[in-house]
């Protein structure tokens, strides 16, 4: 069988670097980036590497990049509905599952940009087992530190300490979906149906794996999607969107995010 060539021109790290640039981001600043590799629609050489490595030169020695790296898969198997796993095998996996570890546990879900840099040498992660966050910079280790169990995209996590630094969020062809910072606008706000739940994990407590369990809200994502497109549509002078490659990306500071995710949840839930 014959292979076909590739005859797209490749999307570079020269063309990641430059869309960056002509999206607004600058050096010095804090970034909390969400990505879709598969979204520039062409080779990448070099891929999540070239792609993180164009991030970094963009903000600096002086800048930091945060990511979300949650692991949810560190759940109870009671709780798994996609799909259920049999009873039979419940008390087998709380067994054999591994504690949470920032150095050993990989992302869910996440993308290969993000797993590629929170393995890289030198990246802080936090220590939440289902909603951690990854950092490199001068202020990682601030940002990261004091991460509580309890509310783990509210108020005592990497969220509203990102929101008091005046970090800007960074979409690199993924949509509002996958906004984080939205979350913290759920914790900040009232809406119709927000409940407390429990979830537990399993963490190593004392130098032994223990099943831990904390605090919650309900949190959930379906409308955000409408959120963003609203903020876009009324907040037209606090973002940029350029396509880089057929990535279609999205910068805006995260403070203005939130301030009108809040407004909105509390109107539209």
């Amino acid at each position: 069988m014959t292979v076909q060539p590739m005859t797209r021109r490749p999307v570079t790290g020269s063309d990641v670097l430059k869309g960056l640039k002509k999206l607004g981001v600058q050096k010095g600043m804090t970034l909390l980036v969400h990505s879709s590799m598969r979204s520039f629609g062409s080779f990448v050489p070099g891929g999540a590497s070239a792609i993180l490595a164009a991030l970094t030169e963009a903000i600096g020695p002086e800048g930091t990049l945060v990511t979300p790296t949650q692991s949810h898969d560190l759940t109870d198997p009671s709780t798994w509905m996609n799909p259920p796993l049999d009873e039979a095998w419940w008390e087998l996996v709380r067994q054999e599952i591994p504690a949470y570890d920032p150095v050993w546990t990989l992302t869910g879900g996440m993308g290969v940009i993000v797993e590629t840099f929170r393995g890289l040498p030198g990246t802080l992660r936090s220590g939440h087992p289902h909603v951690s966050f990854a950092a490199r910079g001068p202020a990682a280790a601030c940002l990261l530190e004091g991460h509580e169990l309890d509310f783990g995209l509210g108020e005592p996590s990497p969220l509203a300490k990102l929101y008091e630094a005046e970090a800007y969020v960074l979409l690199l062809g993924c949509g509002h979906d996958s906004n984080t910072s939205l979350h913290l606008a759920e914790y900040r706000t009232s809406y119709r149906g927000r409940e407390k739940i429990k979830h537990q994990a399993p963490m190593m407590v004392n130098g032994e794996k223990a099943w831990v369990t904390f605090q919650d809200f309900n949190i959930f994502s379906d409308d955000f999607d409408k959120l963003g497109l609203d903020f876009e549509r009324d907040c037209p002078a606090c973002f940029t969107r350029v396509n880089i490659g057929d990535a279609s990306c999205f910068l805006a500071r995260q403070r203005d995010l939130v301030d009108y995710a809040e407004r909105w949840l509390a109107t539209n839930r």
